[in-house]
């Protein structure tokens, strides 16, 4: 029945500096760009290696998301890397905050964590 995850999609406040931050920092590739005249709104169209898409879009005055305590509902996007300690060194390089590596205690594979712009958690995962 369900074969993949297609994409995700993500609303930013700030379409400028999270275009920036998933282009350049995360160097995914721009598949379109639409502005919405009707929603006064952009979307960005933007894909993984793998296939995997993410949307990117921009909304005047959307809430704030919650992140801390965790709300219910989607808690990250988590990208597959080969390794973590490089993508890390990167990230930090580009002056993007990174937690310190965990190991999964059940597959015993690394990972950490991240935040886009909007403080979106994004996890790296070995």
């Amino acid at each position: 029945m369900l074969k993949s995850i297609h994409h995700a999609a993500i609303i930013c406040s700030d379409y400028t500096a999270s275009k920036h931050f998933y282009t350049s920092i995360l160097k995914l590739e721009i598949i379109a760009e639409n502005y919405r005249e009707q929603r006064d709104s952009y979307k960005l169209d933007l894909q993984l290696p793998d296939g995997g898409q993410i949307e990117l879009f921009s909304f005047n005055n959307a809430p704030e998301r919650l992140s801390y305590p965790e709300a219910l509902g989607l808690r990250h996007i988590a990208f597959s890397v080969d390794c973590v300690e490089s993508v890390k060194a990167y990230l930090l390089a580009e002056g993007i905050e990174v937690e310190p590596i965990r190991v999964d205690e059940f597959t015993n594979r690394k990972y950490t964590f991240f935040s886009d712009p909007d403080g979106l958690p994004l996890e790296i995962y070995e």
